[in-house]
């Protein structure tokens, strides 16, 4: 078992070191989606590189992709004991708008015990948490109890579109019992959470196109089709008005929920009240029969994320928009596979196209949905760890966002998942103000040692999933 004392007073003698560390790494722009930022990207993960070596991990690598590369280190040396494999990303959203900032993004600042950076939380702070965490495990310790295996990658914010073409390149390299991923939130301030399932992910853009250009609205108005009400009419017909989503055949392979999950989530005595305080609104809004949580952790979702087209301006301009568009995403579930959604969207608009107007689809992002059963071995004692720590008992939750690339680690390597993060929803991450709370850096770094030597307690293969 560990010794929590020898790692508490570690990380307590190296607070300020850490911090400073972090900062640094905080410091390099590594925006994966801007072009300009490629050189950042290289000097990211070269730092990360270095971070592992002083930490004293082994066979480190900057692995090349066709995008931005892979950070790769290992230690291999416990006999007998599992593999663990720490997935995390090293690259960062863009910083847009930068005006709403309230220090510069890439000049990290702590106020009121929080970081502030682009990154800090999502997921710079939490991966570097786990090779500190080895560190302090390798200088109180002299070893570490299990096995270990990095693999950080540098496109996570922009769709992780190489990754699994590299772990399918590299399956014996990458071989574990468990996969760990420290890129989720908490249940919220003290509230530790295990999240055992994430939502799937697909996408598309529409484009309306009306007349060959702008018309006059006193010359053509009612006579033509308005490209921006063609689009207003067609979004309409997604949802009806009590949330639920009309695109024929979208709920048909929706898994659905058990009694024991909604037990589990009402156990957990969520606040409807304060969140609608938290977000500003008078009233939540979603599908009927289905609670807040119910409706963010295990039920699909299709929402307009941004709507374009004709004059925005100051003042008025009389004409009739010949073009029009929205991108629109869907939240799936398990047993919904992207794909086959995005080919329903596709006749749900040619069946309600407005007349007057071609539309056009163009496919982005997907990714599939994820389930690990909460009682699994790994879940479970990543549970202990956190009680260990922070006092109280663990939830079990299923998270509403996506991280595509967890189902194709699922997929390519057969094994268990442990989603084991320590940010909060309110940290801003993908907004301005990013942050990352530093009481959760401080026993965060705690859980993460203590459930290496829980890991231990199962021999080599012992954690196949379920």
């Amino acid at each position: 078992m560990s010794d929590l004392h020898a790692l508490d007073t570690y990380f307590s003698e190296k607070r300020e070191t850490h911090l400073e560390e972090l900062k640094e790494f905080l410091r390099i722009p590594s925006i994966s989606a801007l072009s300009d930022h490629k050189s950042d990207m290289l000097n990211a993960a070269n730092w990360l590189a270095d971070s592992m070596k002083k930490a004293g991990l082994e066979n480190i690598s900057i692995d090349e992709t066709k995008g931005h590369p892979v950070v790769y280190a290992d230690w291999l040396h416990a006999e007998g004991k599992p593999t663990m494999l720490i997935y995390g990303h090293y690259d960062v959203q863009p910083v847009d708008p930068l005006h709403l900032w309230e220090s510069e993004p890439f000049d990290p600042q702590v106020r009121n015990n929080k970081l502030y950076a682009r990154g800090a939380s999502d997921d710079k702070g939490q991966v570097y948490m786990h090779v500190k965490a080895i560190e302090a495990l390798f200088a109180t310790e002299g070893e570490l109890p299990v096995n270990v295996k990095f693999c950080i990658e540098g496109e996570e914010e922009i769709g992780s579109p190489n990754l699994p073409a590299y772990v399918e390149d590299n399956k014996e390299k990458l071989a574990a019992d468990i996969i760990v991923i420290s890129d989720t939130g908490m249940q919220g301030p003290g509230q530790p959470a295990v999240c055992y399932g994430l939502r799937g992910l697909c996408g598309v853009q529409i484009d309306v196109k009306g007349a060959k250009g702008d018309l006059h609205s006193g010359l053509y108005g009612g006579g033509v089709q308005n490209a921006i009400h063609a689009l207003v009419n067609l979004l309409d017909s997604f949802r009806d008005e009590e949330g639920s989503i009309t695109v024929e055949g979208f709920y048909e392979n929706v898994r659905p929920v058990t009694d024991e999950e909604r037990e589990a989530y009402r156990a957990l005595g969520f606040d409807e009240e304060a969140l609608k305080e938290e977000i500003g609104v008078g009233e939540l809004f979603g599908e009927k029969g289905y609670s807040h949580l119910e409706r963010t952790w295990v039920r699909p979702t299709l929402e307009v994320n941004g709507v374009f087209g004709g004059f925005s301006g100051e003042g008025i301009k009389t004409v009739l928009p010949a073009e029009a568009g929205a991108k629109i995403t869907c939240r799936l579930v398990p047993d919904q596979d992207p794909e086959e959604i995005v080919e329903k969207l596709k006749s749900h608009i040619e069946k309600h196209k407005p007349v007057g107007v071609e539309v056009t689809v163009t496919e982005f992002d997907k990714g599939k949905p994820f389930i690990t059963p909460f009682d699994h071995p790994a879940i479970q004692a990543a549970g202990r760890s956190y009680e260990k720590v922070y006092n109280v008992p663990t939830a079990y939750t299923r998270g509403g966002g996506s991280i595509p690339i967890v189902a194709a680690f699922d997929e390519i390597l057969g094994l268990p998942v442990v989603l084991m993060g320590f940010g909060l929803s309110s940290e801003n991450f993908h907004a301005p103000n990013e942050h990352f709370h530093l009481e959760n850096f401080d026993k965060g770094l705690r859980v993460i040692g203590d459930y290496f030597h829980e890991i231990a307690e199962f021999p080599a293969g012992g954690l196949k999933k379920s």
